[in-house]
Order: structure tokens, then C-alpha cells, then sequence
């Protein structure tokens, strides 16, 4: 029986950069939303493979704020699917230092820095993200314009001071494939919407690529493979 095609996706990206190797020992970030959730479903059908030598554990972060809590129904769908899921809670709203406001990056940050430390102290070697092709890519035209840089979020980085990878198994699925795996397979999943958000810049950013690409899969892709084939003869 034939995999989803989003599952044949995720493991082109997992063979490219290495992203699972023998031995190891997989920290999940799961947000509620679908990315992390279409990414938990992968690890949990690949870890049924003969050839697996990984174990992974799927760990919610709770904040002071209840519109960014994992619903019941997704943990038991978890459940169904053998999944390891912890919960670990972070006071984010009282970490604000006097003379700056509450927001997005802010929250974002202090709780993917808690997923980092979390790992680091419980002996995991990897930290996978939900982070998509989209998601990827926006962040480049936000970096280009806003900060004149040539950078994004890699789809594996290795930190120099920590025993540890970040990697990002959906860094070759678009948003709408996505979307289409979820509603295939009746993902229940949840969004933050806490009075704090304010994401303009990712939604005008997400405008900018829907120009660029008109939604093609394809031009995403070659976006993507451009920050791997750089001539620099042909640059400033």
C-alpha cells in the first residue's frame, strides 16, 4: 500500500539533510496546529518501518494563555497513534521585561528556546519543527526586506554549543499540501489566538510569495533550491 504524498514529501527532505539517523533520540515540538501534527503522524507511521533505530516524543508547550492550549480531542488522537506526548508549562507573559510588549516573536521564541533547553537536559539529539515550505520561504522575504539579509530558517542547523540538530522534516511540503493531508485524514487540530497576536509581517510577507508563485508547488520549490545553488560570480 502506496504512502500519502505528503509522507513521500517529508522523505526526500528526511533522506537530503540527514534529518533521522541510527540512534536517534527525536524531541517534537507539537503546537495543536496541523504542521506539527501532520509531522507527528509521519514520525509515528515511519517508526513503524523495519529499518527504524529512532525513538521520538512529542512535547506541547502550555503558557498562561488558555486560546493556546492542546485540545482533548488532538491528545487522544495522539493516543491512537502511540505517541509519546508531554507537557511542559512556561509562565511567557510574565517573562516581559519592563519597557516592552507582548507579542507573536516574543511568545515564539521564549517557548522554542524552552524546547531547546528541554532537549538538551533530557538527552535529545534532535529537535524537529513544523516549519514548512511556506514558512521557509516567507521568512526569507521578510529577512531580505526588512533586514537587507540573505538568510532563513535552515531545514537542519546544528548548534555549535549544544549536542543538538534542529530540523524541519516539512521544509519540501507546501502549505496547501498540507492542508489537504489534514482534511484527508480529519486532523482535529487547534490555532493560538491570543489577544497578542499580531503577525502583519508573516501576513504580508505570505502576500508577496502568493505573488511570486501564483500558489505553484513547483516555483516554491525552485525558491528553495536557489539558496543551494549560489553563483557568486553573479552577485554583488
Amino acid at each position: 500500500m502506496s504512502q500519502p504524498k505528503l509522507f513521500s514529501i517529508i522523505d526526500k527532505a528526511v533522506y537530503d539533510y540527514k534529518m533521522i539517523e541510527p540512534g536517534d533520540k527525536i524531541l517534537v515540538g507539537a503546537s495543536g496546529g496541523k504542521d506539527s501534527t501532520a509531522l507527528i503522524e509521519y514520525l509515528s507511521n515511519r517508526a513503524k518501518r523495519k529499518d527504524a533505530d529512532f525513538t521520538f516524543t512529542a512535547i506541547h508547550i502550555e503558557t498562561d494563555f488558555e486560546a493556546c492550549t492542546m485540545s482533548p480531542r488532538l491528545r487522544k488522537q495522539l493516543e491512537e497513534w502511540n505517541v509519546d506526548t508531554l507537557n511542559y508549562f512556561v509562565d511567557v507573559e510574565n517573562r516581559v521585561k519592563e519597557g516592552f510588549k507582548m507579542s507573536c516573536y516574543w511568545c515564539s521564541n521564549q517557548r522554542r528556546n524552552e524546547l531547546v533547553h528541554f532537549a538538551v537536559k533530557n538527552g535529545y539529539n534532535k529537535l524537529a519543527l513544523g516549519h514548512h515550505l511556506d514558512d521557509i520561504l516567507e521568512t526569507l522575504l521578510m529577512n531580505m526586506l526588512r533586514k537587507g539579509e540573505l538568510s532563513t530558517m535552515p531545514p537542519r542547523l546544528n548548534y555549535q554549543k549544544y549536542p543538538l540538530a534542529i530540523i524541519r522534516p516539512l521544509c519540501y511540503a507546501d502549505v496547501e499540501t498540507i492542508k489537504a493531508h489534514a482534511s484527508q485524514s480529519g486532523y482535529i487540530s487547534t490555532t493560538c489566538t491570543c489577544m497578542y497576536q499580531d503577525n502583519s509581517g508573516r501576513k504580508e510577507a505570505r502576500a508577496r510569495l502568493e505573488a511570486l508563485t501564483k500558489g505553484d508547488r513547483r516555483a516554491k520549490e525552485r525558491l528553495l533550491a536557489s539558496l543551494r545553488n549560489i553563483n557568486r560570480e553573479y552577485l554583488p
